[in-house]
């Protein structure tokens, strides 16, 4: 990996054809909310699908925390579309056929010439593609579990959302004089009306 991709570095903002084959940045599909990104090895790994299939298990949670997931592959359109229906993926999958990402993070996993793919990587990123954690997936031990995921995912939100803690000083008193601006969601609406 580049050392530049570090816990607290920025990682790149890549965009690339997404499963509707769309062109998609990671910076759009992440908005102002945490994001796990999967570099996957692609269609043909079986730990690819586990991995996958317990994320997609997961992804109800997800849903409802005010967290993003991507995965980008190597994987041709049709294949990555396959790859996603397979393990029941409702989030975007991105295609990188031409292993841009692969070049550009110097993640190449030589040893598998027949597929070339990338070190499967899997990371948490907090709003501006800020790196939390970063997990080395050739072995399968070293992707994260559900519960990593759920630790790094607790710890990265509470520093990013200001009314984590509702009994933080000067929330109630913000909240009562009509400021929302440190309430995620609310900050939004407020600005619409």
């Amino acid at each position: 990996m580049r050392p530049d991709i570090v816990p607290g570095g920025i990682f790149p903002d890549y965009e690339l054809p997404d499963h509707t084959s769309k062109a998609r940045r990671l910076s759009e599909l992440q908005g102002d909310d945490p994001l796990i990104l999967t570099l996957a090895r692609g269609h043909y790994c079986p730990k690819e699908h586990q991995q996958h299939l317990d994320i997609a298990a997961f992804y109800p949670k997800i849903a409802v925390a005010y967290t993003q997931v991507a995965t980008i592959a190597t994987d041709d359109h049709h294949t990555l579309q396959e790859f996603r229906a397979s393990v029941g993926a409702q989030w975007t999958f991105l295609s990188d056929p031409g292993r841009i990402v692969q070049k550009d993070l110097d993640i190449q996993e030589y040893t598998d010439p027949e597929h070339n793919p990338m070190i499967p990587y899997t990371l948490v990123l907090k709003p501006g593609l800020v790196v939390y954690s970063i997990y080395n997936g050739y072995w399968f031990w070293g992707r994260p579990s559900i519960s990593d995921l759920w630790r790094d995912l607790r710890a990265a939100m509470s520093e990013v959302r200001p009314d984590w803690d509702l009994s933080a000083p000067g929330l109630r008193e913000a909240w009562n004089a009509g400021d929302f601006s440190r309430f995620h969601g609310w900050n939004k609406q407020a600005s619409k009306t």
